[in-house]
């Protein structure tokens, strides 16, 4: 049994991994060495990976470090695909993680994965396993925010599957800019990869996927745990 910790910018989830599919995930607010302690006694893991794109305790690290075989991903980790990102070193490590996890349950296919969390992040990897790049967009919960820290009077809205085109009043005009808009704008992208790649597929995953499952003109798939399938290849590979 493998443990996964992806430390995001907002949370920290932790998974087990038996045989490829997921038997436990929680996300912390934080983690700590109880917590650990409890899951490492319950579920036995034998080997760990840790992907670190916000902040991370190091005492925890150290803490794993003494009961398990510790991988923490890096720039020098063994990947299944060929990276060509002309700045690797400044590329997230969950994007990496979402890639690998796309050539692992899609293989010989054209795939763009969209993860939708605190950032929109789009990823395209080639049937050939060369990971190309993709672009960064501000999330969901993150344009609401933007508007309410940013000007004297705009309310600070969340998510809602009920909106309209045109807003009557200022929060369903809020609901209408913001989630109109980040439908049109993931669903330009997809055209645009669909437009190059044939033999492709484009795949959802991350927090807020579920919020665009009937809302999308083009065809998707929706994996909100892809991250953990990648990260669980990149511990077996790294472990061999």
């Amino acid at each position: 049994m493998n443990l996964i910790i992806d430390v995001g910018n907002t949370q920290v989830k932790v998974a087990l991994m038996e045989q490829g599919e997921i038997v436990f995930l929680k996300s912390f607010s934080t983690l700590n060495a109880g917590s650990m302690e409890e899951i490492l006694s319950t579920y036995l893991p034998h080997k760990a990976i840790v992907s670190v794109v916000g902040n991370f305790q190091p005492e925890i690290l150290s803490y794993l470090s003494q009961k398990l075989m510790v991988h923490v991903l890096g720039s020098k980790s063994k990947l299944p695909l060929k990276n060509t990102y002309e700045t690797p070193l400044t590329l997230g490590y969950d994007r990496i993680a979402v890639a690998v996890g796309a050539i692992t349950l899609y293989p010989n296919q054209n795939v763009l994965v969209v993860d939708c969390g605190t950032a929109i992040t789009y990823d395209v990897v080639t049937s050939d396993e060369i990971y190309l790049g993709g672009g960064i967009s501000p999330g969901i919960s993150l344009r609401f925010k933007s508007l309410n820290d940013y000007t004297a009077k705009l309310p600070l809205l969340s998510i809602s599957n009920t909106f309209s085109l045109i807003g009557r009043n200022t929060n369903d005009c809020i609901l209408s800019g913001v989630l109109n808009g980040v439908v049109a704008e993931v669903d330009a992208y997809i055209e645009k990869f669909n437009l190059i790649y044939s033999n492709s597929r484009v795949v959802l995953t991350g927090g807020d996927s579920s919020f665009f499952v009937d809302k999308l003109k083009n065809s998707i798939f929706v994996n909100p745990n892809l991250i953990y399938t990648g990260l669980n290849r990149i511990l077996e590979l790294n472990a061999e």
